[in-house]
């Protein structure tokens, strides 16, 4: 008798564990969006996530996933599994990150280039004393997010909430944006209080120096505070808010930063506050882990850090 209830045992350990093995593989290629994405994120190969996946929809019964030109779109029953198993997998997968020999892989980090370097960097220094390695990426959040999604970054500083359900973000930062000039140009238009008294009008033949061509931070500057629409076009436009900045400061124009950005250079005279709104545009940013991350230890050393130290500043 005891032979045969160890056999047993035996056998349900094994279902057990393929099951395990199943879920993790699904849980991929759902948070991930691709069977392609989830084989590189679990070091297998596609034909092994494909099989792995139809027979976790014959032991349910179900269709988990359609086939798309943009990858595996889930059915309604995964959104539901998804949310059954996640936590309980992330969790599992944080303890065995915990069990091994102390040597945890690089954590890699990306965001915007300027809040990076301006206030995520400055702090990282007691992370890496403590042995943590980074690897950091710059870019666009949309780009970014979707690096994430294919298991490239494991936390993401993004200028916006993800969409979907897939991925979990927290609050991060508020950032403020100021309306600010050249000392030179801001006596050339009759000081600071001019564009506050008499309109965005007076800015009429002061250069635009803009992060984009089509100038989504000013744009939207000229929407929430003046409720107009801004036609104009920039006459300088670089990617990097630092470079924005450094040319207002050179005489090149007008331009919306971030205030974080010219604390100093406001301090200083070097720039000079153009309008100062009761309610100037806010923008929140987010820190996103990809899911599955947890087996690192050290990306929620990093993940805690950011939320601490980050928000003492803002």
């Amino acid at each position: 008798m005891h032979g045969g209830e160890d056999d047993g045992d035996e056998a349900a350990a094994g279902a057990a564990s393929l099951d395990l093995n199943q879920l993790r593989t699904f849980l991929a290629v759902y948070r991930s969006g691709s069977f392609t994405a989830a084989a590189r994120l679990l070091g297998l190969s596609q034909p092994t996530v494909t099989a792995q996946i139809r027979s976790l929809e014959r032991r349910l019964d179900r269709e988990l996933f359609a086939r798309t030109p943009r990858g595996a779109a889930p059915a309604p029953f995964a959104d539901e599994l998804a949310t059954r198993i996640g936590d309980p997998l992330d969790a599992l997968a944080e303890v065995a990150g915990h069990t091994g020999d102390g040597t945890a892989e690089p954590v890699h980090l990306a965001g915007p280039a300027e809040f990076l370097s301006h206030s995520v960097l400055p702090g990282l220094g007691p992370l890496v004393e403590k042995g943590v390695r980074l690897r950091i990426t710059t870019g666009l959040t949309d780009d970014l997010l979707a690096e994430l999604r294919s298991g490239r970054h494991d936390l993401v500083v993004a200028t916006a909430r993800p969409r979907g359900r897939s991925l979990a973000s927290v609050p991060l930062a508020d950032e403020e944006f100021v309306l600010v000039t050249g000392a030179s140009w801001a006596e050339r238009i009759g000081g600071r209080g001019r564009v506050a008294a008499d309109g965005p009008a007076v800015l009429h033949g002061v250069p635009l120096v803009a992060y984009a061509e089509d100038l989504p931070i000013v744009r939207r500057y000229w929407r929430h505070v003046y409720g107009r629409r801004l036609v104009c076009q920039a006459a300088l436009t670089m990617p990097d808010l630092r470079a924005v900045k450094a040319a207002v400061v050179g005489g090149a124009g007008f331009s919306v930063l971030p205030r974080y950005l010219c604390l100093d250079e406001l301090a200083s005279g070097a720039l000079v506050l153009l309008d100062d709104p009761e309610d100037p545009p806010i923008n929140t940013g987010y820190l996103v882990q990809r899911p599955g991350s947890s087996d690192n230890p050290h990306v929620a050393l990093v993940r805690d850090h950011l939320l601490a130290s980050v928000r003492a500043e803002s």
